[in-house]
């Protein structure tokens, strides 16, 4: 008699959705990093650039939410577009999303390293061991933010309850710095507010506008991890209410710290701190110990992006196993755990891979760094399509249910279609802004060929699951469904492939 594998535990509520997405997308790192490019790109018109990207990303939100409510799986966009637009469409789809958090993850834990070990200085903890702690050393802090990753797929291993509980103390110390700091900003700057920074017509150009619009969509990508822990809530409701709450606290956060640092910075005080901007405000504003409290906020919040970066991730390549487009290993889940633990190890082993193989191969780094500056790119690629996915599934309502059309097809088809649009205007600027090509991160052909790689490699894979797995996915976007058993139905459709 067959026994029914393990399931993924339904422990999660609407606090543990707005926990990941939030931590995934990581409000703090975003404004302490993120100003000094948004401010190099469009300006002192970053408020205005923020809340004209929110516009569109509300619209996608819906259609996550709409999809969720009528499909519930961790697959989200793979899945539904796969149903939608074609599985050729919803593979390209999960396939990117993967990817693009891989790449991330190797870079941001090299960030984490340097952050921890810039914290470390900071607290006169110049050696350990005879080893001196540089935070300008590339190896050393790649190395101590490999660590940092092993430490928080631990946690992410032993169960996503945990992980959310961490996540979410994490986020009540990050926020509570970064209010207070940039409410003392806000409160004595000596730069009068104007409300030229909220108009989005004052971008110098049209292309100052795409890319910063690309990279303000980039400052609330993470709000759809809530969407990958669908199947381990009470509540069907409960990833959309999580991601709603995240995206809205996400704005307001944007918002308060954008108008901040203009007011504490000038705009090429502003550009010259760059990714420093935070630490900057911090020493600006406070003596120690309390000067270094943004900078320690900073750190939390790289972890806690980290963590919640390795939990969807998992769960993605699990739904995708289950359809057998990817290999059987990633569809084991722990007894124990009640979480993807294998999957989730593996996903960390290959962040780990990708980031030491960028130290020995000084180019495979620029590769990385040209992939963070264009990744923008493949997420507006992949909101868009989920977006047009839910418009194409709905799209019976607008003659049955005009008014809930307007929120089920309209909203999310313009905003699908507007991020797809941006994104290909932006694709157009990077092959004509350079006259050849160079493997440098700035090399617009170089940045374009990134994403071209990934979508290349997307069709590569989705070949391979079509014509060698023979994947019931590509049998009109099938896709296994919440309570299935997925491992035992999976061995008798088809011979397997590792």
């Amino acid at each position: 008699m067959r026994s029914e594998p393990p399931g993924l535990r339904r422990s999660l509520g609407v606090v543990d959705g707005i926990a990941i997405a939030a931590s995934s997308t990581a409000a703090t790192t975003s404004i302490g990093i993120g100003m000094g490019s948004l401010a190099a790109t469009v300006g002192l018109q970053a408020p205005a650039i923020l809340l004209v990207a929110f516009v569109p990303i509300l619209g996608i939100a819906t259609a996550y939410a709409r999809l969720n409510r009528h499909e519930r799986n961790m697959g989200s966009g793979y899945v539904w577009v796969g149903r939608s637009l074609g599985p050729w469409l919803g593979f390209l789809t999960g396939w990117v999303t993967l990817v693009g958090t891989l790449i991330f993850m190797a870079y941001t834990s090299a960030v984490t390293g340097s952050v921890f070990l810039q914290f470390a200085d900071k607290a006169r903890l110049h050696a350990l061991g005879g080893l001196r702690l540089d935070p300008n050393s590339t190896v050393l802090s790649t190395v101590v933010g490999l660590m940092v990753l092993a430490a928080v797929t631990v946690t992410a291993v032993t169960g996503v309850r945990k992980a959310t509980r961490l996540q979410t103390w994490l986020l009540v110390f990050e926020y509570a710095v970064l209010l207070g700091f940039c409410g003392w900003a806000m409160a004595t700057g000596a730069h009068g507010f104007s409300w030229s920074w909220l108009n989005p017509f004052a971008v110098h150009d049209g292309t100052g506008f795409a890319q910063g619009l690309v990279l303000a969509v980039f400052f609330f990508w993470g709000w759809d991890a809530a969407f990958s822990v669908t199947e381990e809530t009470h509540d069907v409701r409960d990833a959309g209410r999580g991601g709603f709450i995240a995206l809205f606290t996400m704005l307001a956060l944007f918002l308060y710290g954008s108008v901040a640092f203009q007011r504490e910075m000038s705009l090429p005080e502003l550009l010259e701190q760059g990714p420093q901007a935070l630490t900057y405000l911090g020493v600006k504003l406070a003596d120690e110990p309390w000067a270094s409290l943004p900078l320690l906020a900073l750190l939390l919040s790289a972890v806690a992006s980290l963590q919640s970066s390795v939990i969807p991730t998992a769960r993605g390549l699990l739904a995708m196993g289950r359809d057998r487009t990817m290999g059987q290993v990633w569809t084991r889940v722990s007894p124990r755990y009640g979480s993807p633990a294998v999957g989730t190890v593996l996903v960390t082993s290959i962040s780990v891979a990708v980031a030491l193989l960028a130290l020995a191969i000084p180019k495979l780094n620029e590769m990385i760094l040209a992939a963070v500056n264009s990744i923008g790119l493949v997420v507006a690629l992949y909101y868009g399509l989920t977006a047009l996915a839910c418009a194409v599934r709905f799209r019976g309502m607008l003659r049955t249910a005009p008014r809930e059309a307007l929120r089920a097809v309209i909203a999310p088809g313009v905003s699908g279609i507007a991020l797809l649009g941006i994104g290909c205007y932006l694709g157009r600027h990077y092959a004509t802004m350079s006259d050849r090509f160079e493997l440098s991160p700035d090399n617009g052909w170089f940045m374009l060929s990134v994403p071209a790689a990934i979508l290349l490699s997307g069709l590569v894979m989705a070949a391979v699951a079509k014509y060698r797995r023979r994947s019931p996915y590509f049998v009109a976007g099938h896709s296994t469904g919440v309570g299935t058993d997925t491992v035992s139905s999976a061995a008798t459709e088809a011979p397997r492939h590792p």
